[in-house]
C-alpha cells in the first residue's frame, strides 16, 4: 500500500454555533485558547501542501462558515487546482452561501443528519432548530445545484434511527450517505456509556452490507467501522459473491478500514498534523516541519502504518490488512494506539503465513 495522502480535514476554525454532544473538537461559539489563523497562513499551508501531493481538503471546524474568509481560503485552494470541499453543520447556510460555494470552486459540501426527525437530531445537537437548519441547508443545495453528502453519527440514542436516516437522505438527494460509529474523543468522552456495544455495532455493520448489495444510486460507506471490510469479506466468502463496493473509491481511493495517517488525516488549528479527525496525539506542526516531512518521518505515523506493531486481537487477526481497526478508538479506551480495537466482537484465527 502506498501511504499517499489522499483526504485532508483541515479545522480552519474551532468555532462553532452548536453544542454537539460528540464533538470532537469540544467546539464552542467563543473558544478562547484557538484563534483562528491568518488567510495568509491559510494560503501558505495549501502551497506548502500542493508542492507534494494533491489531496482532497475539506474545510472543517467547529463550523467553517464563522469565519468571513472561508471562501477566499476555498477561492485559493482551488486556483491552486486543489479540489476544495466544505463541511457544515447546515444551520447557517443561505442563498448568499450557495452563490459562495459555486463562484469559490467547492466542489461537494457536506452536512450532517442525526435523526430522521427534529426530536432525535436536536437533542443530538444540543441545538433546538437545528434539524430545520439542515433541511433548509439541503434545499437551498438543491435549488442551486450544489452537491452534498450526508454524514450521520450513531450511539444509543439515536441507533434505531439508521435505516429511517437511510431512507430520508436518500429521498433528499445526496450524492453520499456515510454511516459514522462515534470515537470518544473531545466532548464524545463524556458519553462513552452511550456508545453502541460490539455486538450491536456489528448488527448495524451487517444491516448496512445488506443494504449496500441492493443499493445502486447513493454511494454508502461506514466510517470510523474499520471492522466492516472484514464483514465484507467474510460474507462474498460465504455467499461465494463477487460483491464489490463501489464506496471504496469515493473520496480517499482507499481499500481498506482505518485509513489515519495512511491516506487521510488531519490539521487542526493549531498547525498540528493529526492521523485523522478523531486521533487527538500530533504528528508534527506545520509551523516547524513541512507537510512532506511530517508526513513521511513522523514516528507516529510510522508506527500507524507497520501493522506487525499492533497488539491484542488485531495484531493476530487475518484480516489486519484491510481492517486495522481504529486507531483512535484504541487509544482513548486504552491509552495505547496501536492496542487492539476494543469495539470489535471478531475472534481470530491465524494469519497466514507469508
Amino acid at each position: 500500500m502506498d501511504f499517499v495522502p489522499k483526504w485532508i480535514a483541515w479545522e480552519i476554525t474551532r468555532r462553532c454555533n452548536l453544542s454537539c454532544v460528540h464533538c470532537r473538537s469540544s467546539s464552542e461559539i467563543d473558544v478562547i485558547n484557538h484563534p483562528d489563523f491568518s488567510l495568509d497562513e491559510a494560503k501558505a499551508i495549501m502551497e506548502d501542501i500542493h508542492g507534494y501531493a494533491d489531496p482532497v481538503m475539506v474545510l472543517s471546524g467547529g463550523e467553517p462558515l464563522l469565519r468571513e474568509d472561508v471562501f477566499d481560503i476555498a477561492q485559493y485552494g482551488t486556483d491552486l487546482g486543489m479540489r476544495m470541499c466544505l463541511a457544515t453543520n447546515g444551520t447557517l447556510v443561505n442563498a448568499q452561501t450557495c452563490s459562495s460555494i459555486k463562484e469559490s470552486g467547492i466542489k461537494m459540501v457536506s452536512l450532517s443528519l442525526d435523526g430522521a426527525t427534529a426530536d432525535v437530531h436536536d437533542n443530538f445537537r444540543n441545538q433546538p432548530g437545528a434539524f430545520e437548519g439542515t433541511m433548509n441547508a439541503i434545499r437551498l443545495f438543491r435549488e442551486h445545484n450544489i452537491d452534498f453528502l450526508v454524514n450521520s453519527s450513531f450511539t444509543k440514542r439515536n441507533k434505531s434511527e439508521v435505516p429511517r436516516i437511510y431512507e430520508l437522505v436518500k429521498k433528499l438527494g445526496a450524492k453520499a450517505w456515510y454511516l459514522f460509529m462515534i470515537v470518544p474523543t473531545g466532548r464524545g468522552e463524556e458519553i462513552m456509556e452511550e456508545l453502541i456495544p460490539a455486538t450491536e455495532y456489528e448488527d448495524i455493520l451487517e444491516w448496512h452490507y445488506a443494504m449496500e448489495k441492493e443499493e445502486t444510486d447513493l454511494l454508502v460507506r461506514p466510517t470510523c467501522a474499520p471492522q466492516y471490510y472484514r464483514i465484507v469479506l467474510q460474507k462474498a466468502k460465504e455467499e461465494g459473491s463477487k460483491f464489490k463496493r463501489r464506496s471504496l473509491q469515493f473520496s480517499t481511493g482507499g481499500s481498506k478500514g482505518c485509513l489515519a495517517g495512511q491516506l487521510i488525516c488531519l490539521i487542526d488549528v493549531d498547525k498540528n498534523i493529526l492521523p485523522c479527525s478523531y486521533f487527538p496525539l500530533p504528528a508534527g506542526n506545520l509551523a516547524q516541519q513541512s507537510f512532506k516531512e511530517i508526513w513521511e518521518t513522523s514516528p507516529l505515523l510510522l508506527d500507524m502504518r507497520d501493522f506487525e506493531k499492533y497488539k491484542g486481537t488485531c495484531g493476530r487477526c487475518e484480516y489486519i490488512q484491510v481492517c486495522g481497526g481504529c486507531r483512535a478508538r484504541a487509544y482513548a479506551v486504552s491509552g495505547d494506539y496501536l492496542a487492539q480495537e476494543p469495539f470489535c466482537a471478531y475472534q481470530p484465527g491465524i494469519k497466514p503465513a507469508k
